[in-house]
């Protein structure tokens, strides 16, 4: 048995997924006329009480496209130190927007209101003119860690106060939504655009999707046309984002209680300094006299992946092909092992 943590991304098609998406009907989306598309980008955006959604390949790109709109030559975004849109997407947002970046440290990945207007630029010819605050929830690097509503409240006030865009790299809010209880559309009014991945712990095979005004929306359609991000009978794909959403979000809540067990499990082995909060799916455990790599491989001659995630740090993601038979293997397995 295979045991792969390396993250949410590594799942299959449900069979009830497979069944929507070889069903679906479909068209051209670049002409607009892919009609699975079409209702994929409505039931999402009105899920959030957003005015318009656009299908896209990848979180990147969603992130990308956004950053795009609300930045440019001579602007700056501010974001935590260890952001995706930061560290894992390539230096898009110089290659793609030409714009500065303003990182701010924060415990378990997360920003505050404070923070954010100690850094926000003066109107002077020698610094970049701030655009964007984008946060990311829930935060990888801080092993899954979740935003509040009332902690982004303030952020947001903030924003609207200096006329400045506000992302969000939502590329695993449900996520966090399922363990706050909180509206999605409560989150949809506090964010100019949301970014959210299909791909991650909704279990798809391809795609994310961005929200935003239809303003905003109908210009990330030109951005994502030169990005190469326009697709054709993409119906098949956004069929199992479709089926995602009406059946794979309250589930997640397994995968977090799996994920908190596989914590305490990796905490009892002597090699294991520290475990991050396990609040979601996403399990970091720090490495004390042991590399990550050493460590790594002796899961791997148990058939067990994982990912470096620092100098002393290795992660793992819970997911839906991650069962309790999984988790019980796991254990097994690893026991002896240091």
């Amino acid at each position: 048995m295979l045991i792969d943590l390396r993250s949410d991304t590594v799942t299959r098609p449900t069979p009830g997924m497979k069944d929507a998406m070889f069903s679906a009907p479909i068209g051209d989306d670049v002409f607009g006329e892919d009609p699975t598309v079409n209702a994929l980008e409505e039931k999402i955006a009105k899920m959030f009480a957003m005015e318009a959604a656009i299908f896209c390949p990848s979180g990147t790109m969603t992130n990308q496209i956004a950053i795009r709109l609300h930045t440019g030559i001579q602007t700056e975004v501010i974001c935590h130190e260890h952001s995706h849109i930061y560290l894992y997407e390539g230096g898009g947002i110089m290659a793609n927007s030409l714009a500065s970046v303003k990182l701010l440290p924060g415990k378990l990945g997360k920003i505050t209101a404070s923070q954010v207007a100690d850094v926000i630029n003066p109107d002077d010819v020698h610094a970049p003119e701030t655009t964007l605050v984008s946060l990311e929830n829930t935060m990888n690097k801080g092993g899954g860690s979740i935003y509040t509503l009332d902690e982004i409240k303030p952020i947001k006030t903030l924003c609207q106060e200096k006329r400045i865009n506000f992302h969000l790299d939502g590329a695993r809010l449900f996520n966090a939504l399922v363990e706050t209880e909180e509206s999605p559309a409560d989150w949809g009014n506090e964010f100019d655009t949301i970014s959210i991945c299909l791909s991650k712990g909704l279990g798809c095979p391809v795609g994310s999707v961005l929200l935003g005004s239809k303003t905003a929306i109908k210009k990330a359609r030109k951005v994502r046309k030169v990005f190469g991000g326009g697709m054709r009978q993409a119906g098949f794909l956004a069929a199992a984002g479709i089926y995602a959403l009406d059946h794979q979000v309250d589930r997640m809540k397994d995968d977090h209680q799996r994920a908190r067990t596989l914590g305490t499990i990796l905490s009892d082995l002597i090699v294991v300094s520290e475990i991050f909060p396990v609040t979601t799916n996403i399990v970091i455990a720090r490495l004390d006299g042991l590399s990550p790599e050493v460590f790594m491989g002796k899961l791997a001659d148990q058939n067990i992946k994982s990912v470096k995630f620092g100098k002393d740090l290795v992660r793992f993601v819970t997911h839906l092909d991650f069962t309790d038979e999984h988790l019980a293997e796991f254990e097994k397995r690893i026991k002896g092992l240091f």
